[in-house]
């Protein structure tokens, strides 16, 4: 009977530390999946908050004199009183056009 009853206490031990690692693995798997799902959120919140703040910075220029001056020049053809605007329109050979396409 001695011998049954150790080797039910080896099995049962066995099993149990089976289990825990089988469980350990597993929970390490989980482990470094969600720190690679974390890296790649925290990369995302890196990028949007670095878009954030250029939009900020853009907002602060195009409300300022000097911004709303570039938009009226650039984006509506705008000069002030006495301003000269200088128009360079680049001329293309149709020889050009076909080296290009090829």
């Amino acid at each position: 009977m001695p011998k049954i009853r150790w080797l039910i206490i080896y099995a049962v031990t066995s099993f149990i530390m089976a289990v825990t690692v089988v469980t350990l693995f597993r929970e390490i798997g989980r482990i470094e999946r969600l720190s690679n799902v974390l890296e790649a959120r925290m990369e995302e919140l890196v990028e949007l908050t670095r878009k954030s703040q250029e939009l900020q910075e853009k907002i602060i220029y195009y409300s300022s004199p000097a911004g709303i001056a570039y938009l009226a020049r650039e984006e509506f053809n705008m000069a002030l009183p006495g301003e000269r605007i200088y128009r360079i329109i680049e001329i293309v050979s149709e020889d050009e056009n076909e080296l290009r396409k090829e």
